[in-house]
């Protein structure tokens, strides 16, 4: 059995410890028998992740939330790249609901926006989910978003409506009762 807080949680001082053990080159020997010990197992077809903890993990480590974020995304992509390195086949991200485009203060969700929009213009231009055959779907009600992030993200489904090899669901302003009331 993995232990997620291992792989995708950070300890308060998780900068220190990666660098003392990348420096050893113990890292990535954690990493080597880590990906054994799932390709050793039963392999999932989907994985759901919702994107929650960074700004606890900032005010943890005595950072703005706003790097508390850029941490979350950095680990997002190597997340992403580890699932369809080893044969999953559908990852779904939950991003930003709808209730937290409301509850949060403007100015974190401004900050998760910003990266978002920083990944899907990186993407356009990189297109790494391109070369790896991904499909990307938006599942939320993207007139919620700023009209750059909605066009993005129908950008990037469109360039990817022909794979089918890999699947990307991005949940972005969604939520159940919000979706009802859209229907």
């Amino acid at each position: 059995m993995i232990n997620l807080t291992l792989v995708v949680g950070l300890p308060r001082y998780a900068r220190l410890l990666r660098k003392v053990a990348s420096a050893l080159g113990v890292y990535k020997l954690y990493e080597k028998v880590l990906e054994a010990e799932v390709r050793g197992s039963r392999i999932p077809s989907h994985v759901a992740v919702i994107l929650d903890g960074n700004r606890r993990w900032a005010r943890e480590a005595g950072l703005p939330p706003e790097l508390g974020y850029e941490e979350g995304a950095r680990r997002v992509e190597e997340m992403l790249r580890w699932c369809y390195d080893i044969g999953i086949r559908t990852v779904t991200l939950y991003v930003l609901s709808t209730e937290n485009l409301r509850r949060r203060r403007p100015e974190e969700v401004r900050a998760v926006l910003n990266i978002l929009r920083k990944y899907l213009r990186r993407e356009l231009e990189e297109g790494e989910l391109v070369r790896r055959r991904v499909r990307v779907k938006t599942l939320g009600i993207l007139h919620l978003l700023p009209p750059d992030v909605a066009s993005a993200l129908r950008e990037l489904e469109e360039r990817t409506k022909g794979f089918s090899e890999r699947y990307l669901n991005i949940a972005v302003a969604y939520g159940g009762r919000a979706e009802i009331v859209e229907a």
